[in-house]
């Protein structure tokens, strides 16, 4: 299992740097819309659809990529005058992601809601999945670098929570949606997200690079963030009676697996990214 785990480690490292460092800006956007249809149909999984259904499920969300990539391919960083086309349509998804992120997600910890196996649970998954899929790609717009520096935040904070939660872990914090996960691991995470940020602040914006009273608060919120994203998704695992949300990744478990911190960080990023630089 251990092997299994690191071969599959290596080769999505690689495929991934791969494709961030070398692929051209269409080229990222079919890699982007393939892992995050995968990502759609692990959705249906969670919702207990059918076989059949999941597969539909996953090639509309691919045909919904598709055309916004045509219909708006500035915004993608495929034509000229990104800066304001990527404002005009991510403004529309990165805003309600982060009501429901900041707002209605921790509600949704707290009650223990189930998923709605209709239509309001489709548009929680699009909620989630699509305003991720366009941070990915507009990110990159800043810079290969920028964008992995973005994503480390999240690796750092489970490396961190996971090594101060095996060292110090005593008070669990979620006991019946994540058994594993501490008030002290999630701490050492916050910790470790501060000091790299602070770390990297000369690469940030200037309104927060020039002001760590703003930076200090917002990297405490994004490790948090980070925390109830992978929360939420363990939570609707449990709901389905699921321990992975997929198996298509050997010893990972599947996509969402691996992107649930993400899907609540990388948009509310883009969204800081995108008021600063529009």
């Amino acid at each position: 299992m251990l092997k299994t785990r690191i071969v599959t480690a290596v080769l999505l490292a690689t495929a991934f740097l791969l494709a961030l460092f070398y692929l051209p800006p269409l080229g990222w956007v079919i890699f982007i819309t393939s892992i995050a249809t995968v990502a759609t149909w692990e959705w249906g999984g969670l919702m207990a659809f059918g076989a059949a259904f999941r597969i539909k499920l996953g090639l509309l969300f691919a045909l919904l990529c598709v055309a916004i990539a045509i219909l708006e391919p500035a915004a993608l960083g495929l034509a000229t005058g990104f800066e304001n086309a990527a404002w005009s349509l991510g403004r529309w998804l990165y805003i309600p992601a982060a009501v429901f992120w900041l707002l209605v997600a921790p509600l949704w910890l707290k009650h223990r809601w189930p998923l709605a196996k209709s239509v309001p649970g489709l548009a929680v998954g699009l909620l989630l999945i699509l305003p991720t899929w366009l941070a990915s790609v507009q990110l990159r717009q800043a810079g290969a670098p920028t964008l992995i520096s973005v994503m480390a935040v999240v690796w750092v904070a489970d490396i961190a929570a996971y090594m101060f939660g095996r060292t110090f872990g005593r008070h669990k914090m979620a006991p019946s949606i994540s058994p594993g996960k501490t008030w002290e691991g999630a701490l050492g995470g916050v910790v470790a997200v501060v000091v790299y940020g602070f770390l990297l602040s000369p690469k940030m914006p200037a309104v927060l690079s020039t002001h760590y009273a703003l930076l200090l608060p917002a990297l405490v919120l994004l490790a948090a963030i980070g925390i109830i994203g992978d929360l939420f998704e363990s939570l609707l695992k449990r709901q389905a009676g699921l321990k992975d949300s997929s198996n298509v990744l050997p010893g990972h478990g599947g996509v969402l697996d691996r992107i649930d911190s993400l899907t609540s960080t990388l948009p509310l990023v883009a969204l800081v990214w995108l008021t600063n630089l529009y």
